[in-house]
């Protein structure tokens, strides 16, 4: 059997409500990244449009309406040498900040930038440094 090359797509949302940003962490048995925090989202289906997609996939994930705004950035990375993400960012407004959410996450925060630089993983602090995000946000503490 020969292994093929897989490519996705995936879109993640930076959440602000009520001045603060919601991370989301992993469930602690998840295949790739396992109890690490990020933003939520996922993979485009098919079908989708992205920013649909996004917006189910927020949904879906955290029980939050969205109003998306702008990309931050993309960028793509290996999970393994035969698996490639295409991860694409927005930015994003809820004017509710009650998270309801899946299975696919443990917990949640909603967060001022200097706990966002405590939690997050280095890879997206490091996007988010390249596009300035941290200096540019509202979100003052």
């Amino acid at each position: 059997m020969t292994l093929e090359n897989e490519i996705h797509v995936v879109v993640k949302a930076v959440i602000e409500a009520e001045e603060k940003v919601l991370i989301v962490k992993r469930s602690d048995d998840d295949e790739i990244g396992a109890g690490t925090w990020e933003f939520p989202g996922g993979k485009i289906e098919f079908e989708e449009e992205i920013e649909a997609a996004l917006i189910r996939e927020v949904k879906e994930e955290t029980g939050l309406s969205v109003t998306v705004d702008h990309i931050l950035y993309a960028t793509s990375f290996f999970t393994d040498p035969l698996r490639k993400v295409v991860l694409i960012t927005y930015f994003c407004q809820s004017s509710s900040s009650d998270v309801l959410l899946s299975e696919e996450h443990s917990n949640y925060m909603w967060v001022l930038k200097e706990e966002m630089r405590n939690l997050l993983p280095v890879a997206i602090l490091g996007e988010l440094e390249k596009v300035k995000f941290l200096q540019s946000l509202s979100v003052n503490q």
